[in-house]
């Protein structure tokens, strides 16, 4: 569905949404996005990436919650469902901004490099751009605590945030508010192309505490990724 004459320029915006509005149900209720890693709170580690690659940053919050951070260029209020933050957060993008670089703090050791290789894939021609790894491990199907099945795993992968998306396809992919459970998967099913960076394997995500731990070690022991500078 895209050809290359659509794809952004090298000069196009790209605008950062931190999608920080949820509300930890999975964490205990408490909202992990503001839990500390390596003595620096995970909503603070997105941001500061971004802004140190992107163009412009919106922050997109739970309910109610005030921005304490650094300063952002917009702030939104999310909804029930990550895809009522996303569109909360894509109505702050200014129009004419190229690519929408869709940010999670759960992953928090995103490195810079990261940021700029999924816009860059835009650039390239893609309609949007993942980060992944490989599977390393045996990848098995369980029912009622039995193994059922043992899955071939030379065609999966684990996909990672931040991913980064054409503006205006993203915009047009949300235009009849769908509640899709990852947004590349969504541009797939409705024919735009989706290409991968390879990931990082620090690049941890955060659902429970103790996934918590283990990257507050990381981050402690002096594994986080160093700062880069902004794209030229």
């Amino acid at each position: 569905m895209s050809s290359p004459d659509a794809s952004p320029s090298a000069d196009a915006t790209v605008w950062a949404l931190v999608l920080a509005g949820g509300s930890g149900q999975r964490f205990g209720g408490r909202p992990k996005q503001f839990q500390p890693v390596g003595g620096i709170r995970m909503i603070d580690r997105t941001v500061a990436a971004a802004r140190r690659t992107c163009d412009g940053v919106t922050v997109v919050l739970p309910p109610g919650c005030d921005w304490d951070g650094e300063p952002v260029d917009a702030l939104a209020e999310g909804g029930d469902h990550q895809s009522e933050s996303l569109r909360a957060g894509l109505a702050t993008v200014p129009d004419g901004t190229g690519i929408v670089v869709v940010c999670d703090p759960a992953h928090p050791l995103a490195p810079d490099a990261l940021f700029t290789a999924v816009a860059d894939a835009v650039r390239r021609g893609a309609d949007g751009a993942v980060p992944v790894l490989p599977i390393l491990e045996v990848v098995q199907r369980v029912e009622g605590g039995r193994v059922t099945a043992t899955l071939p795993k030379h065609d999966l992968v684990l996909t990672q945030a931040p991913q980064a998306f054409r503006a205006e396809v993203l915009r047009e992919v949300h235009a009849d508010r769908p509640r899709p459970v990852e947004n590349s998967g969504l541009l797939v099913e409705r024919g735009h192309r989706v290409d991968t960076v390879p990931g990082d394997p620090a690049n941890l995500h955060v659902t429970t505490p103790a996934e918590l731990a283990i990257l507050d070690r990381i981050a402690s022991a002096g594994a986080a990724p160093a700062t880069e500078g902004h794209p030229s």
